[in-house]
């Protein structure tokens, strides 16, 4: 059974960010396109490196998709999708896979929902065929959703009811977001995922997995006519369907800070986390999202940013700090900053020297060599990225899915070449900003 990402702020790493924070470049070979006649996208990225495939089926719907009052649906059917067809009874699908010799997964984010499988290339059909089986023929009986909801709300117990930070976040997102769905949580709130029932479940089968709601994506050893001829002979069969139509939220405006508080007993160490509301990739001006991100890795990207070699390495007032940008989504994006206490340091404290760093960046344009390493490690990362197809599919598949195009994932490597000193000062200054911010002390004691 897949297990779902729950996206939380990462403070055993120098940097938060998100599983495709940074696309990869394109492959030296060309990216085809073309659509089948039901409506479903398809992309192809050749890689012949070896004789490997990964197949990513991206469907248009995620938790900003949840009806009122069950958030959580849309990545509960990431799970349902895993419980079976007529043709391919319960844990079927996933043992198909790995007796070919393959493994398969899948994730659901606010924006989207994607599964995946990992495959030698002659078995590309086979898992085709799975995939459209169950797009047009899923079991959705009261027993597999009533099942597979306990399952859910096992998982929500696990990753985030037991885990003081993930809460924190869940927290600091509903305040940050106000009334915008990216403020409920993707795994959903847990007495609205208990009111999911079959009705729910079929409503929502029907009027999002459908082929014109997706987007397919096979990178690896395959050329786009094989591609076509194995993806027509199994999705074509699969017809298109009458979609929900996705809603436009506004973004209510934010009017002052939020600050928050949260005591647990079951808190190790202390925890400063911020969080900015700032314009994503879809939303921003040319630039202004790749200035977000070059500001990112200078201010507390790695062990040379100025959050950790001024609060860890010069100040030793934290054992760990860092930042990260958010900006892979359909509506606003998120610019998050964390520092750990060293033992006896208050987090007023820690929160002041952050303040201090932040404002710094605001009034002085970083310097040209901290400018160009910051550039160089965020395409060096984005380059390393050719060297795994998964991370390949997945970048065009992401991009796709929020409403970019195949060439803002090849362009971004020079986009991020082009972002100037001034450009980042600007970043600061427009984005981070007290208003728009969301600040937590995550401390250990009883709540309060």
């Amino acid at each position: 059974m897949p297990t779902a990402r729950v996206l939380k702020f990462a403070v055993a790493a120098a940097t938060a960010a998100l599983l495709f924070a940074a696309p990869a470049p394109a492959q030296e070979n060309h990216v085809f396109q073309f659509a089948l006649q039901n409506g479903m996208q398809v992309v192809v990225v050749p890689d012949h490196r070896a004789p490997v495939v990964t197949q990513m089926l991206w469907f248009r719907v995620g938790a900003v998709d949840d009806p009122p009052g069950l958030s959580g649906l849309a990545h509960f059917f990431e799970h349902m999708m895993f419980r079976g067809t007529a043709k391919v009874k319960g844990d079927q699908f996933a043992q198909t896979v790995a007796r070919n010799g393959g493994e398969s997964n899948a994730f659901t984010t606010h924006d989207y929902t994607a599964f995946y499988e990992q495959i030698a290339k002659d078995r590309l059909p086979t898992v085709m065929d799975l995939e459209a089986d169950r797009m047009a023929n899923l079991d959705l009986s009261d027993s597999n959703v009533s099942t597979e909801r306990n399952v859910v709300l096992e998982e929500r117990r696990m990753r985030v009811d037991n885990d003081p930070q993930a809460l924190m976040r869940e927290q600091m997102d509903a305040a940050l977001h106000l009334s915008h769905p990216y403020g409920r949580p993707v795994i959903g709130w847990p007495d609205e995922i208990r009111h999911i029932g079959r009705k729910e479940a079929q409503d929502f089968y029907y009027h999002h997995y459908a082929p014109n709601n997706a987007i397919l994506i096979v990178a690896g050893d395959v050329t786009p006519d094989d591609v076509r001829k194995a993806a027509s002979a199994a999705y074509e069969k699969v017809p298109a369907r009458e979609l929900a139509p996705r809603a436009e939220f506004a973004q209510p405006q934010r009017l002052g800070e939020t600050r928050m508080s949260v005591y647990r007993p079951d808190v190790k160490v202390p925890l400063f986390m911020r969080f900015y509301r700032v314009v994503s990739y879809t939303e921003a001006k040319p630039g202004e999202a790749e200035a977000l991100e070059t500001l990112a890795q200078l201010m507390g990207g790695d062990a040379t940013s100025t959050l950790y070699r001024e609060l860890v390495v010069k100040r030793r007032l934290a054992t760990n700090a860092g930042a990260s940008y958010d900006g892979y989504a359909r509506d606003a994006g998120s610019f998050g900053v964390f520092a750990v206490p060293r033992p006896g340091v208050r987090l007023d404290q820690l929160e002041h020297a952050i303040d201090q760093i932040l404002a710094t960046y605001t009034k002085v344009v970083p310097s040209a060599a901290d400018l160009k390493r910051a550039q160089t490690q965020l395409v060096a990362d984005a380059m390393y990225q050719r060297d795994n197809q998964y991370a390949l599919a997945s970048a065009y598949g992401q991009a796709l899915s929020i409403g970019l195009t195949t060439d803002d994932v090849d362009t971004w490597p020079d986009r991020i070449r082009a972002v100037t000193p001034n450009s980042v000062r600007d970043a600061a200054t427009k984005d981070l900003v007290p208003r728009e911010s969301v600040t937590g002390y995550l401390q250990p004691g009883k709540p309060r």
